[in-house]
This record gives C-alpha cells, structure tokens and sequence, in this order.
C-alpha cells in the first residue's frame, strides 16, 4: 500500500513499539493519527512528529467508537495497543481478566468494525495487528494474555479470508521480546540473558514496510519462526522442551 498521504492511526502509540511506528509512518510520509493513554507524551509525539492525537481507554466498551470518530477516514490502522499480566491465572482477579481481554482483543475488533467499513467504500485499506508469540505457542504463567493474542491473531486470519477479492489488506507482526516498558508493567521484569530484546525501531521498520509491500505476515526476528514450526509439526516435542524451559518469556509492546 502506498504510505504517503495515507492516513494511519496508530494505537497505543504513547511508547513502545507505538510510538517507533508512529514516528517511522510519519518519515514515511503518513498521516499519523496517534492514540493513546498518557497526553503529556502523546504531545510530546506530535511535536515531533505532528501526529493528530486521539486519547481513550480501550478497556472501556465505548472508546472504540469514540476514538474512530475522533480519528476521521483512515487508510492505515495499526491495533498495537495492549496490556499485560504475568502471574498464576489463579491469582488473577475477575477484574484483572476483563480488562486484558478488552483491551487486548475487543479493542481492536471494535475498532476494526468501526473503520473497516470505510476503507471499503473507498477502495483502499490496511489492518496491522500487533500479536505476540505467545499467541502461537503459549507461555507460562500469561494464559490469559496468551488466549488474548491467539484471539487476535485467529481474527485477522479469518478476516483477511473473507476481504479476498477487496484493495483492504490484513497483516499480524508476531514480535518476540522488545525493548520496551512492556515487561515493567506486567509485573514482572524480563529476566532472561537470551533471546536479546530487540530495539523498538527495528520491529517498527519491519512493519513499515511489511504495510508498504501488502505482507501478510512478519515475525520479529524471523527465527520466531521455527518454535511455532517445530509446535505445529512435532507437538510432543515442543511440550518437552517448553516444559523443561518454563515456556519462555513473550514479547513487549
């Protein structure tokens, strides 16, 4: 998809892999309709990059459409925002549940819904969403938080089918461990010498072009690849190896 002169909103765009997409779209000549929580750094975004800003809490059942309106046409929406919890599920409160599943997974099909059908009156269109390997191959001690990008990554599939034969394309980044405050808001530091956490930029470059070049999907780095290869085509043995592991760390958003 041409980038220039598009329109994009980008959520959760106040750190993170956000806000380098956000900046990367921006050198890339989009439009960038910025989302978030925190005003002082979304301000601090569109000085820089003069990115529009939209404020909302994807947890709440409303914000989806209210940020759509706010937001205007859009040609490019990045469904980046999400929230963490690592921990026993047991030790998850009601609450704690209901709000990762709204932000991680109801936000962004509401969302979708809303610009959608836009997109489609206009003959053009891109849907990026931001999943995790966990949603591939499950991690232990973030089972909800698993299930949350699992559900995204199942959705964009399956909406990615039924827009064949439309100009809307439909892409998922599945991104390993990242640098960013993901983890420090979780609960739980990344505590871990190896895989490295990648620079936010890198994983935002990637996607930025992944937008450009219509692909369906991008892992960061490509290596993910192969856990979810060996899950798919030898299970037992993946089980083994996770368990001996502990199921790994995920990534950060």
């Amino acid at each position: 998809m041409r980038i220039q002169g598009a329109v994009a909103l980008v959520t959760g765009a106040s750190s993170g892999i956000g806000w380098a997409v956000a900046v990367q779209l921006a050198r890339a000549g989009a439009q960038v309709v910025a989302h978030g929580r925190d005003s002082a750094r979304l301000a601090e975004l569109s000085r820089l990059t003069g990115a529009a800003v939209v404020t909302g809490d994807l947890s709440d059942p409303a914000a989806a459409a209210a940020v759509a309106k706010q937001a205007g046409p859009v040609d490019i929406l990045v469904n980046n925002a999400g929230i963490g919890w690592a921990g026993r599920f047991l030790d998850m409160s009601g609450d704690e549940v209901t709000r990762l599943v709204a932000v991680n997974l109801t936000g962004p099909i509401e969302l979708t819904r809303a610009l959608l059908p836009g997109m489609l009156a206009r003959g053009t269109g891109h849907l990026m969403f931001v999943t995790s390997i966990a949603g591939r191959t499950g991690v232990a001690g973030e089972a909800v938080y698993s299930a949350t990008k699992a559900g995204l990554d199942a959705f964009a599939e399956s909406l990615r089918f039924e827009l064949t034969g439309t100009d809307v394309q439909v892409s998922v980044v599945v991104p390993g461990v990242v640098d960013t405050p993901f983890f420090d808001r979780r609960g739980r530091p990344y505590d871990r010498r190896r895989p490295r956490p990648l620079p936010a930029d890198l994983v935002a470059g990637a996607m930025v072009r992944g937008i450009a070049a219509g692909r369906a999907e991008l892992y960061a780095p490509r290596w993910l690849r192969l856990p979810v290869v060996i899950r798919g085509t030898m299970p037992g043995v993946y089980r083994r190896l996770a368990a001996r592991f502990g199921g790994g760390n995920d990534r950060s958003i």
